[in-house]
């Protein structure tokens, strides 16, 4: 079941919220047809994911209702511990609320090959909890995850929706990143 929300966030091209500025209430695949850079940002309502390359490529991050001054900062004001060398952002998705049931199958290989195991609730670490070592393919059944790259949520992380994710290398991901915990988004909007 999903629950809309009204959700915004705005953009700035200057840190500290200078400059000029660009609202969003939704996907936005190329922020550069709009502004000139991306420096800082405020997210008023709702969840998001930002890019640092357009159409939702590169390194990313979750940023839920909260001011954002300064993007070469944001790994430490995100509890990244420096994993992420986003110096701006270009592009966003808007992440919805999901109530409801959560289920994500992950898989060891790509094309869904290899171990297999469902998952309903978090996971801080993937190889403790299912002697799993990699997990190369996904199907999101419902609701929306982040996979994160260390165990207890920590490095860089990825946003995962309802579908199915037959190689995750084709997602973007550096061919050394490998996912170590996941989490379900709830309740954030």
């Amino acid at each position: 079941m999903l629950h809309v929300c009204l959700s915004q966030i705005i953009f700035y091209e200057d840190k500290n919220f200078q400059g000029r500025s660009y609202d969003s209430s939704s996907d936005c695949s190329e922020l550069s047809s709009h502004l000139s850079r991306c420096n800082s940002c405020r997210v008023e309502s709702g969840c998001f994911m930002v890019y640092e390359s357009p159409n939702y490529m590169g390194n990313q991050v979750f940023l839920k209702r909260g001011e954002y001054p300064d993007f070469q900062r944001l790994s430490s004001m995100t509890g990244m511990m420096g994993m992420c060398n986003m110096d701006t952002i270009r592009s966003c998705r808007f992440i919805p609320t999901h109530r409801g049931q959560f289920r994500m199958r992950i898989y060891e290989r790509e094309n869904f090959g290899g171990q297999m195991h469902e998952m309903m609730d978090d996971c801080d670490n993937m190889m403790e909890r299912y002697r799993m070592s990699e997990c190369q393919s996904c199907n999101v059944m419902d609701g929306h995850w982040l996979m994160y790259e260390q165990p207890n949520y920590r490095g860089r992380m990825m946003y995962m929706r309802p579908g199915e994710y037959r190689n995750m290398r084709d997602m973007g991901m550096s061919s050394s990143m490998r996912f170590n915990s996941f989490r379900r988004i709830v309740g954030m909007c």
